[in-house]
């Protein structure tokens, strides 16, 4: 059994666009996995430990991810890979990168999958490792397009991401002080907050037509669940039990619409909401991918177990 901590997986230097490319490859997979909702387990207040287990063929994945309020960070994960055929326990990893770049990565692809053609404006609500992460992955995968970026004013929050991304010729960046301006102002949003009491922007008018919204998260923005033309999900076992699941307009999963199963946007004048919920699916091929970049290096760790039939 290998030990890859964090710092490993950091050597690697795996680029934002590689993950978009790994995200897109899950997909292509989920109707071959087996993944039953997320455990989710409350301890107090907004903290949460979630288990999150996938099964696909040859591998098998269980990641054990929380948020405590006050830990730094306040998002920790651990993965562990079996071989599904032997049973054997092939790695514990350090998954908190695999959490913020696939995470990251689906909302890139969320965005290039959903947003409307044309010249757009991009907002940002929540300005922590899973926002860095997305336009990373938006600004590394598509060099070529300018990103005129809005961000929600938090702390010093808005003026950090700003300097993250100085060395990037094709962002600009305008922070804005208050989210119904910011949705106002936007064709797509993203919001990466793990937290919100309530709903960003009460004004459905506010929201442009032909907008996208991506709630990573899924907290702040229900009232879109009642009057969007149409909503994506990551899954639908994920997304059922949400309050307004059966009175959404028109659903389907993204998936089926990367495979050309079902439309995606069919005009720039749909408004879309896209829930990426965060599977295990996305966590089991990348932790899959890092076994097989570092397997030969990572060191190996074991335990004596007893392998007789009778041990009572």
């Amino acid at each position: 059994m290998k030990l890859i901590t964090a710092r490993q997986i950091a050597d690697l230097k795996i680029s934002p666009a590689l993950c978009v490319d790994w995200v897109r490859e899950s997909f292509s997979l989920k109707h071959a996995a087996q993944l039953p909702p997320k455990i989710s387990l409350h301890p107090q207040g907004t903290d949460f430990f979630n288990t999150m287990p996938c099964l696909l063929p040859g591998r098998f994945g269980v990641k054990e991810v929380s948020r405590i309020q006050g830990a730094v960070p306040a998002l920790s994960s651990i993965e562990l890979l079996y071989d599904s055929v032997s049973g054997d326990l092939l790695a514990i990893m350090d998954a908190d990168w695999i959490t913020t770049m696939r995470t990251g990565a689906v909302a890139a692809l969320a965005t290039q999958t959903f947003r409307r053609k044309g010249e757009l404006a991009y907002g940002f609500i929540g300005l922590g490792n899973s926002a860095r992460a997305t336009l990373l992955c938006l600004l590394e995968s598509e060099p070529d397009r300018f990103f005129q970026v809005h961000l929600l004013r938090y702390k010093d929050q808005a003026e950090s991401f700003v300097e993250r991304f100085s060395s990037y010729p094709n962002v600009s960046f305008r922070i804005l002080d208050d989210a119904p301006s910011l949705v106002a102002a936007s064709d797509v949003v993203i919001s990466c907050v793990t937290s919100a009491d309530g709903l960003f922007c009460e004004d459905d008018r506010a929201f442009r037509e032909g907008c996208t919204v991506l709630p990573v998260h899924t907290r702040g923005f229900q009232n879109c669940d009642l009057f969007f033309d149409k909503v994506f999900g990551d899954d639908t076992g994920h997304l059922h039990g949400f309050k307004f699941f059966d009175r959404f307009r028109q659903y389907g999963e993204i998936c089926d619409v990367l495979s050309g199963k079902i439309p995606g946007r069919e005009n720039d004048r749909e408004r879309i909401l896209s829930y990426n919920i965060g599977i295990g699916l996305h966590d089991l091929v990348f932790a899959d991918k890092i076994y097989a970049m570092l397997k030969d290096d990572a060191p190996e760790w074991s335990f004596e177990k007893d392998t007789r039939k009778f041990w009572i």
